[in-house]
């Protein structure tokens, strides 16, 4: 992975609705090479990408962004958090950036915000092109998510205490149980999650990231149609270890979505994409070599 100080190096910066947004992207974009947008989830950040970040960039212009309650982007505690607000965060990036048409690939939390702007281009309300989109693990179905204890509680009246029982250790702990038997994570990606997650005081929010999981069942029709009724490519890479959305997800998704196209590793947890980039950047390039995005 890119080391956490060079991420924060490397950051830039735009204000959406008022609140700060931290994102990475060239600052010369290459005019030969497609964009690609990458949609982290939660509890974490855009910094996910950063074990991948330099392969990718070799065939596409790279956009992220640390969504509004995450990483380095600001964390206001008086608000209610949206996936949907989320999703006008990353429209918003691309209009910056000069955007028109891009790629997408998510993970998570991000799989929703995917979801949405898929529903949004279907609605032709959407303010770019998608051209494809790639899922990582995710609750693209909210009947097959699976959500751990810490964030059942943060649902409940005690969810503000939550923050404040929050600790590297825990976070740690949470990591292990999610990723696969032989993949866990090292401490120099806890102790960088930790740092992000806790800055901006996002301890104050990460109850309220959680409406995601609610929000997720009030939007279900919009969001598993918009995977059902596309001309949009899609591809979906699971680790199939995963306890929250892993092997259960995947063949669900074979079951629900039409002609579908997914990729199933039996090892890897819930972040494929630090467990095992290698892998994740062959199924992707894989995937983009079929639609001639990279060449062979």
């Amino acid at each position: 992975m890119i080391a956490l100080d060079e991420w924060r190096k490397a950051a830039h910066g735009f204000d959406c609705a008022g609140h700060h947004i931290a994102y990475r992207a060239p600052d010369q974009p290459d005019p030969q090479k497609p964009w690609l947008l990458l949609i982290h989830g939660f509890p974490t950040s855009s910094w996910d990408w950063s074990a991948m970040w330099l392969a990718l960039e070799a065939h596409f212009n790279l956009a992220a962004l640390d969504m509004l309650g995450f990483g380095l982007s600001d964390k206001p505690a008086a608000i209610r958090y949206s996936l949907l607000n989320q999703a006008d965060l990353q429209e918003a990036l691309l209009e910056h950036l000069g955007v028109g048409e891009a790629h997408l690939l998510v993970h998570d939390y991000g799989n929703s915000v995917g979801q949405e702007l898929l529903a949004r281009h279907n609605d032709r309300t959407l303010s770019f092109s998608l051209k494809s989109l790639v899922f990582l693990n995710g609750g693209l179905f909210p009947e097959q998510h699976r959500a751990r204890p810490i964030q059942k509680l943060g649902l409940t009246p005690l969810g503000p205490l939550l923050g404040m029982m929050l600790t590297r250790d825990k976070l740690r702990a949470t990591f292990d149980q999610i990723f696969g038997p032989e993949t866990k994570a090292s401490d120099e990606e806890i102790d960088g999650h930790w740092a992000l997650m806790s800055e901006n005081k996002g301890q104050r929010v990460f109850h309220k990231l959680l409406q995601y999981i609610p929000e997720r069942k009030v939007m279900r029709s919009r969001w598993v149609g918009a995977l059902q009724d596309t001309a949009v490519p899609l591809r979906l890479i699971n680790g199939g270890a995963d306890p929250v959305s892993g092997a259960h997800l995947y063949h669900y998704y074979l079951e629900q979505v039409p002609n579908a196209d997914a990729v199933l590793f039996d090892d890897i947890g819930h972040y494929p994409q630090t467990e095992a980039p290698d892998l994740v950047l062959s199924a992707f390039f894989d995937f983009h070599r079929k639609l001639r995005t990279v060449s062979p």
